[in-house]
């Protein structure tokens, strides 16, 4: 038994006309079901955009159709909140959340305005340059505590040496002495007490610029680093200018008492940190002014040559600190300090 196909109803509606004078055209559609307020999916859009059809009054009858969410009535001629005249009869694209745009990304910061906050937020990246004070030269308990320590202990040495029982101080001294005698009998003992002394006092060049140098360098690689630098220069720059004067002494190039020459400081250590210090310098024209400056002081001693052992020991000292720039630039990478200077 075959069922006839239904056909479906059609209805006509009228649109207004689009032109002044022109006759008003009748199209003929099918009729759909509407869905809620009045929203006709477009053709082919795959439910991207709806289109309001529905016209803003009734031409069939002249009555108002209420097609807002609260009811109220669009009359013709409504004016809406932006100042445009709504006219009967007129197709608004509605637009669904389906296909609503999302907002456009705020725009990232220039790099050029804010170069301090990007530097600052992405990883791994050089730390950010600080204001520089005068009290970074000097050492505290907690930013620096090996230099800290340090200078405690030297101020109290200094101290005990210059108001202390000079036999004592001479007795003291001697025991501390890296001369080939106490070299070749407690070379730990001599190295170790020869560090504990600062020729000169505490009115010593050499007591100002520990205070500065090892601050300074401590502040950017750390405190065992910089202990360990010093500890370099200070062992090998004694090893190489005391060894020689034994062996000219065992050839009878020097007489046997150079083998018990006192020598006993501070400052092989300090002018291997000087030249440490130069390679993790910021400004460049300071790590130049640096060794311009000590390398002077160190020729015009050459040139006296009152010292021997110390007019050679401390250019050999200084040659010690640079030779560790590679290692002392990648400890300053690894520990990403501020950079005052």
């Amino acid at each position: 038994m075959h069922r006839a196909a239904t056909k479906p109803k059609w209805k006509t509606s009228a649109h207004p006309k689009r032109a002044a004078g022109e006759p008003g055209q009748e199209s003929v559609h099918p009729q759909e079901p509407e869905p809620e307020g009045g929203q006709l999916r477009a053709p082919g859009s795959g439910g991207a955009v709806v289109l309001s059809a529905v016209p803003e009054q009734r031409l069939a009858t002249g009555a108002p159709r209420p097609d807002r969410a609260d009811g109220v009535p669009r009359t013709p001629g409504t004016v809406r909140a932006d100042g445009v005249p709504r006219t009967p009869g007129t197709v608004r694209a509605v637009r669904t959340a389906s296909t609503a745009r999302t907002a456009p990304a705020p725009a990232a910061p220039d790099s050029h305005c804010a170069p301090a906050a990007s530097e600052a937020s992405a990883p791994g990246g050089p730390a950010p340059a600080r204001r520089w004070h005068l009290w970074h030269l000097l050492p505290t308990p907690t930013g620096t505590p090996f230099t800290f320590g340090y200078a405690l202990l030297l101020v109290a040495t200094s101290l005990y040496a210059q108001f202390g029982d000079p036999d004592t101080v001479s007795a003291m001294l001697r025991a501390s002495s890296t001369d080939v005698d106490h070299l070749t009998r407690a070379p730990l003992v001599a190295l170790v007490g020869s560090a504990l002394w600062v020729a000169g006092g505490l009115a010593s060049p050499y007591a100002l610029g520990f205070l500065v140098v090892l601050t300074a360098l401590e502040r950017r690689i750390g405190g065992l680093r910089s202990a360990g630098v010093f500890a370099f220069g200070h062992v090998v720059a004694s090893l190489a200018t005391e060894l020689p004067v034994g062996f000219a002494v065992a050839v009878g190039h020097l007489p046997e008492t150079s083998l018990y020459r006192l020598d006993f400081g501070i400052s092989f250590g300090l002018m291997a940190c000087v030249g440490a210090l130069a390679a993790v310098l910021r400004l460049r024209w300071l790590r130049w002014a640096l060794l311009g400056a000590v390398g002077l002081v160190l020729l015009q001693d050459l040139i006296a040559y009152a010292d021997p052992l110390t007019a050679l020991g401390h250019p050999l000292a200084l040659c010690l600190g640079l030779a560790t720039w590679p290692l002392v630039r990648r400890w300053k990478a690894e520990r990403a300090a501020p950079s005052y200077l």
